[in-house]
């Protein structure tokens, strides 16, 4: 929980000391926990095991007061590892801001695709586990007033999220599929296999 808080809270070191039977001044147990790079560093921790297609991707950029953040990196793997926080609480269910990322990279990736000529006028678009399939992601937000569906804090609810996300990812990850074809030519290949 640490080490996920201090990926989720960029350059801020977290120490956790266990001090008990220990001598004076000197932890039986120590850990700490600090990475430049929130986010990006912790796409980079997921997937140290795994095959890399491009660098990350990362955006960060404030929207009506709330403060949204992604980092994306696409895998040889199989599986998606999709991960979603609001003001650093982890939403396991995911909720708006995790529908506006998966909207936007659908969106992205089909319309790239079809104006870089690799998906032809026959083909369908990709589906959404088309453009999930190897991706690991993070997307956090920061908003003044959240609204959860539950005491558990388990699902983010607020509309206007979803909105800010995918405008703010789908800009910015276009661009990004633009000014690296290799990448975009990479990402679309997973999503053909």
């Amino acid at each position: 929980r640490f080490r996920e808080m201090a990926f989720v809270t960029r350059r801020v070191e977290i120490r956790l000391a266990d001090e008990r039977g220990g001598e004076a001044g000197r932890p039986v147990h120590e850990a700490t926990f600090f990475f430049e790079g929130g986010i990006t560093s912790f796409v980079r921790f997921i997937n140290r095991n795994r095959l890399a297609l491009h660098p990350v991707f990362y955006v960060e950029k404030e929207f009506d007061g709330v403060g949204i953040e992604t980092a994306i990196q696409y895998t040889d793997a199989y599986a998606e590892s999709v991960y979603s926080f609001a003001n650093t609480i982890n939403t396991i269910d995911g909720g708006t801001h995790m529908t506006g990322l998966r909207t936007a990279l659908r969106r992205v990736i089909n319309d790239y695709g079809r104006r870089a000529g690799l998906l032809k006028e026959a083909d369908p678009n990709f589906s959404g586990d088309d453009t999930r399939e190897g991706l690991t992601a993070i997307v956090s937000v920061k908003i003044p007033e959240p609204q959860f569906e539950s005491q558990t804090k388990v699902k983010l609810m607020n509309p206007e999220v979803q909105t800010y996300v995918q405008q703010v990812l789908g800009e910015a990850f276009g661009q990004f599929l633009e000014e690296n074809p290799a990448a975009g030519r990479a990402i679309i290949g997973k999503c053909l296999t």
